[in-house]
Order: structure tokens, then sequence, then C-alpha cells
């Protein structure tokens, strides 16, 4: 009863705060700490799932904030080996790390996640991924191996010397 009476104005708020698919992350977590909490909901729920919901986009907020720092430390880092050393590889690294991070597999993605964006130690990512640390080590080692590859193989070729003529 509580999500049907209150989901619309949840959903609407988090819409004014977070784009439309954030939006939706956001109702659900929202109404998932309000199920966790059923007994701290007070007899006018709104404001306090309102309070719930502005927690949920600053985590949100917080967690984009990690990965755009993530890509930008991944980029600087590329940036100052040799490959990198013109304007135009340096524009693109952000995006060649992009593009690399997409071409990993989501067990991939979330090894590097667990430790690079959320900041776990590899204790605590293993528990988080749901396997013991050192099976974590070896998963985490693995992509940062393939990470590193992909990066290798979107390196751009290089530049061709100038050809001037002679009249």
């Amino acid at each position: 009863m509580l999500f049907e009476a209150h989901r619309s104005a949840v959903l609407l708020y988090a819409r004014r705060r977070v784009d439309r698919d954030a939006a939706a992350d956001v109702v659900a977590e929202t109404f998932l700490v309000a199920w966790r909490r059923l007994d701290a909901v007070p007899e006018d729920p709104l404001p306090w799932l309102y309070g719930v919901a502005r927690k949920v986009v600053g985590n949100h907020r917080r967690a984009l904030r990690r990965s755009q720092a993530l890509v930008d430390r991944l980029a600087d880092a590329r940036a100052t080996q040799a490959w990198a050393g013109s304007p135009e590889h340096e524009l693109g690294a952000a995006d060649a790390l992009r593009r690399a991070l997409a071409g990993l597999s989501d067990r991939d993605r979330e090894a590097l996640r667990l430790v690079a964006w959320e900041g776990l130690d590899a204790e605590r990512a293993a528990v988080a991924a749901g396997c013991s640390r050192a099976a974590f080590a070896v998963r985490l080692h693995r992509a940062r191996r393939r990470l590193a590859a992909a990066l290798d193989d979107d390196r751009p070729p290089a530049l061709p010397m100038e050809v001037t003529r002679e009249a």
C-alpha cells in the first residue's frame, strides 16, 4: 500500500533531480529502504520517503563523480605514456577508456568498480562479489590485465610523417 500510494510522488521527486533511468533506480532503492525499515516509517510517510530518496540521489551522484574521476585518472595515466604524446591522443584517452571498459565482461567491470569506484579493499570486495578473497584477487588481476590489453588494442596508429610537395 505504501508503494502504491507514494510511488508516483517519489518518482516525480527523483526525475527532478536525476535522469529518467536513474530516477527509476532511485524509486526502487527508496522503497527497498522503506521495506527494510518498515517499523521506522512514520504515520505521514511521504516526507520520510523524500528524505530517503534525497540520500539515494546523493549516493547516485557520488557514484557518478567517482566513476568520472576514475575515467579521468586512468585517462591521465595513459596520457603520460609514450603513445599519448599528442594532443589528439590525450583528448581521445577518456573515450578509449570508456570503450575499453565497455568491452570487458560484466564480471571484470564489477571487479574493477568494486575496488576503484567503491573504494573497497580486496577482502570487502570479495564479500560483495560473493567469492573468496583469493578468487577475487585473481579476478581483479585478470580484469586489470584485460583492461590494459583493451586499452593497448584501442591505441590509435602512429601518425604518418607529413609529406610536403616541393614545387
